[in-house]
């Protein structure tokens, strides 16, 4: 195969990876994050207290995350095929993706909520805050950079999953690789998507960690 021919199939799986990576990562983070602060916040010492309603969430979250990726992806197909009218392309990989990433997420918010400084959550409560107050105004600043760094890593987890997805019909990279690459024993074009995919990962994990640092100077200024 040569470059003139890899060219546009590296490049439609490059476009259909970002797709998939990007709308993912943004629905993980509208489920996983309210997810992650309810864990927290209706866990024992709790602002919201609720021991049935948290372990039904933790089981949940223990549930999603327990599955392996391949078996959500077959096991979703239908659902996928109800709410998109379609199993297959990078619309439908979406679906099992963040089914995937939410509980995952959810966990990283929780951990990183859990590290902010409960004398911080007292005294906005002493100045009359309620629980939204508390969470806008002190757990999510406080825990941003922890919350950032997350997020890097849930980037990182699903741009191995799309190409999971993509050997099963789902596009992107891992699509092309498995039916360009290994089916016709084009070994340079495996190793080219190969390739493509640690830069991808490389360049995210460098601007997450970017973020982190800024917003981690910005906190030591502000103190």
């Amino acid at each position: 195969m040569t470059w003139n021919e890899m060219q546009p199939l590296l490049t439609q799986g490059c476009v259909d990876t970002l797709y998939m990576v990007l709308w993912s990562s943004l629905w993980s983070v509208v489920g996983g994050l309210p997810l992650g602060v309810l864990l927290v916040l209706t866990d024992q010492g709790g602002l919201l207290r609720n021991a049935p309603i948290n372990r039904v969430l933790a089981a949940v979250v223990n549930i999603g995350r327990s599955l392996p990726f391949i078996v959500l992806l077959v096991a979703l197909i239908p659902f996928t095929r109800l709410l998109v009218g379609t199993s297959i392309g990078p619309t439908a990989m979406i679906v099992p993706l963040v089914v995937g990433a939410v509980p995952f997420f959810a966990r990283l918010v929780e951990m990183a909520v859990r590290e902010v400084d409960h004398g911080l959550v007292e005294a906005v409560q002493a100045m009359g805050g309620g629980v939204p107050t508390v969470v806008l105004k002190a757990l999510l600043p406080q825990a941003l950079p922890s919350l950032v760094g997350g997020l890097t890593t849930t980037v990182i987890v699903l741009t191995g999953y799309s190409a999971m997805a993509g050997a099963v019909g789902g596009g992107g990279l891992g699509s092309i690789a498995v039916t360009y690459g290994y089916q016709r024993f084009e070994t340079t074009f495996m190793l080219l998507t190969v390739a493509v995919l640690i830069v991808f990962v490389t360049v995210v994990q460098l601007l997450g960690d970017g973020v982190v640092r800024l917003l981690a100077r910005r906190d030591r200024a502000v103190t």
